[in-house]
Order: structure tokens, then sequence, then C-alpha cells
């Protein structure tokens, strides 16, 4: 998770939806329900999403957790592994939050020597070692924003419903976190916790996995206008029209990471070297190394018509004004170029970051850059993209094949029982610039509808 840069706004209620269980000639076959000799298949869930990059500056989910089940926020983030709740175990110092403190019971602790603490520890580089077998199994983690969370891991049942319309209710291990730096103490915060949805075997998508409820398969698609929905399993998948790159090993951590590219502007490169680029819901903005943002920015200065002001700006760093407010990002894209990209990871791999994928406005009517120097909170040359990159596409992690894959998709509309993967008219290959050799028409109704 990197950094969040706007305040919390208002809490949303709960919703939880189904999608449809389904084969699509696009997915791999599946064992069929009547033969008595298949084990059990692994079903999807879908999860409505809350928020949005600007004002809120985060997509978080609603989760049922304990028995009797209550609700909690969950901030949505791949960039980590471990999921926490701020709880009186008793807290030492917890900021408010939208519901009432988890509490835990003694019973629920796991202990040191359980290889879920091992898992954690693992994925946290800590040396793990256990005085006794009764021990508990501590943890400390810290965030690229400096935010940190210290606790206990416990399990607990957590209440999920199912594409078939089964609830199930697994136990999984989680953070009780009663020692939390999350910013100020004295607003609410949007959240109760963190939903860690790394690769790692702590993430409760690992968990999932193990207790044979889903696959191994998440996938997030954000709205532009707010919302969106998250899924575990491969049932929404759709395997024959999406971009997919194999999956690497990043250096840091376990993030999910499609491998190194190259950066273009306006169809031209900018002269970069191989950027190592990760994606992570967990942060608001995208963030360049130092020598990638310095490019992007002077291209971007270089570029502008001089209708366009730079202007100080206390929501980022890099901000414009027009001849009178911005009332939206369609009201200034004209003025900036597409991004794109270009991954050696895999065959035509290019990912277009449209104006609107990189820009935010303001509420004081600024066009602002919402990709930032990482060096500057110390990333050094890892490059992040973000949830202003993400949204409108539908970005999935396949830990199951080992690839990462993206597609355009109308987030704001999610699946039901009559369209089986949500968007049966919505999905296009992205408008690139005609220098890769992809043809643009694909896309022409999808971007027409998104502009009016």
């Amino acid at each position: 998770m990197a950094g969040r840069w706007a305040p919390p706004a208002g809490l949303l209620l709960l919703l939880l939806l189904a999608a449809l269980v389904a084969a699509r000639a696009d997915k791999p076959a599946r064992a069929g329900r009547g033969d008595p000799d298949s084990e059990p298949e692994p079903c999807s869930a879908v999860f409505q999403l809350y928020g949005n990059v600007y004002p809120h500056g985060l997509y978080y989910v609603a989760m049922s957790i304990g028995n009797p089940p209550k609700p909690y926020f969950l901030d949505v983030d791949t960039g980590s592994d471990l999921t926490w709740l701020q709880c009186d175990a008793p807290c030492v110092s917890c900021s408010k939050v939208p519901h009432p403190l988890y509490r835990p019971t003694k019973n629920k602790l796991v202990p040191c020597v359980d290889q879920m603490c091992a898992s954690l520890h693992g994925g946290l580089s800590k040396n793990h070692k256990c005085d006794s077998p009764k021990q508990q199994c501590d943890y400390e983690i810290r965030y690229a924003d400096q935010a940190s969370s210290l606790g206990v891991l416990i399990n607990d049942s957590f209440a999920v419903r199912l594409a078939n319309a089964s609830v199930v209710r697994p136990s999984l291990a989680f953070g009780c976190g009663y020692d939390q730096e999350v910013g100020s103490s004295t607003e609410v915060a949007p959240t109760d916790g963190v939903l860690g949805l790394g690769s790692g075997s702590i993430s409760l998508l690992s968990q999932l996995k193990q207790h044979g409820i889903t696959k191994n398969v998440v996938g997030h698609c954000l709205s532009m206008r707010g919302g969106g929905f998250l899924f575990f399993g491969d049932n929404l998948v759709p395997y024959s029209r999406a971009t997919w790159v194999p999956m690497v090993r990043s250096a840091f951590k376990n993030y999910y990471s499609p491998g190194s590219a190259g950066l273009y502007f306006g169809g031209r490169s900018l002269g970069v070297g191989p950027m190592e680029v990760v994606l992570d819901s967990g942060s608001s903005y995208t963030y360049f190394s130092a020598q990638s943002y310095q490019a992007l920015v002077t291209a971007l200065k270089g570029d502008l018509s001089k209708t366009l002001k730079e202007v100080s700006d206390p929501s980022l760093p890099l901000c414009w004004k027009g001849k009178k407010p911005f009332k939206s990002v369609l009201d200034v894209k004209k003025e900036f170029r597409s991004l794109v990209l270009s991954f050696s990871n895999g065959k035509k791999a290019l990912m277009e970051i449209p104006p609107e994928n990189y820009l935010i406005v303001t509420k004081y009517g600024n066009a602002c850059l919402g990709i930032l120097n990482g060096s500057e909170i110390g990333l050094k040359d890892l490059n992040i993209v973000g949830d202003i990159t993400m949204q409108d596409q539908m970005i999935i992690y396949d830990n199951e094949r080992g690839q990462i894959g993206w597609i355009r998709a109308p987030c704001d509309r999610i699946p039901n029982e009559n369209t089986i993967h949500g968007f049966e008219e919505g999905y296009c290959r992205p408008q690139l610039p005609s220098i890769f050799g992809i043809q643009n028409e694909e896309c022409a109704d999808y971007y027409r509808s998104n502009k009016e």
C-alpha cells in the first residue's frame, strides 16, 4: 500500500452481491455438477465497492466477520498480504472507525507455532522464533506512507455469499491491530482496517483457496464515477478478451508485478530505462521513479496549450487552471495526450493511460496530475500503478495461472443474473496510438458513451 492523499468522506451501507455461476466459451472447461466422482467445484463471490480516488482517496468493501457476523469496512489492498481490523484487545492506539472495535476472545488467538504465523512473518521478512508453544503470534506491519499496525494474529469466521447463493463461514486468520499509526486520531477513518489481497499465503484469497471455497483469482473494477466491484474466483474472467502478461516476482515483497515496461507519451518513447511496475489497489495515485516522473512532467509541460496555466493547489503537487474552473476531467482531457506502458513480458502487452486515468479535477476547479514522484516517499526505482490508473478497467490477478490481465470495462455495472460477465457489450481493447499497430475501432462505442 502506498500513500493515501485525500481525507475520508461519508460512510456507505453494506451491499453484498452474488455473481452467476456459468461456464463460458472463453473459460477453461469445468467438471460437470452431475459427475459423482468430481470434487466440489470452487465458486466465486462478488462484493460491491465504495469510495473513489478523489475526494475519498480509497476504495473499500464491507465484510461480515465474527459470530454473529458484524459488518466492517476494509480498504482493498492488493499491495499487502495481511488483513487486519482495529480491535479492542484492549486498544493502545486506535483511530475512530465506522463500527465498534472488533473484540477478540482468547480462544481465537493463533499460536506462534502455527504455520500461518510462520507464513505471516516470512511475508514480512521477519525472523520467526517461538519461545513457548503457547506464545501468541504477534505482528508489526508498516506501509509505504508510514502508516502501521501492531497486533496479534487471530482466527474468526468470515461470512461470504457465493455465486451459487450459498453462504460459507470459513475460519480465517487475520490481524487484530491494537496499536495503529493511520493518520489523524480525531477524524473518523473511512475504514475499520485493511483487506490484504497480495499473493502471500496469509492473504485472505490464499486462505479461501486452501479451504476449497474459491480459486486463487481476484479481480477488481474501480469506477470513475465512484464504487465498482471486487470478485474472488474466476467465473467473471474474460480469458480470451483481456490482455495478459505473466506475473513477475517483484523484488519488493509480494507485489503483483507485470514486469518491466517502456513509457510512451503521445505515441513516442520518453527515453527512460525499463520501469519495474507493480499494481497496487491500496495506492490512491500512481507513482513513478524520479527519472520517469521528470521525463513525464517535461513532456506534459512542453505539450500543453497556452490556455492552461500552472497553479498551486493543496490537493496535489502539479496542477493547472483554465480560463474558467473545470467541472470534470472531460472538460480538460482534450488538452492532454495518452500515456502507454509497453510491457516486455508479453506480446503487444500494452496498458493505455488516457488523461482521465492520470488526472483529477479538484474542488477548486483545477486539473491536477495524479502521477507522483515515488522517490519522495522512499519508493526508489519502484513504479506503482495505483487506483487512478486502474479505473474503468477490470484488473485480474490470476494466481492459478501466474498471470495478470486487464481490459476496459464499465465498472459501475455490477454483474447480475442477466449478464454473466456483467458487460457483454462493454469489453473493448484500448485506443492506442497507431504506431503500435492496434486498431481503435473496437472501442469507439465504449469511449463515445463515456464522453456523454
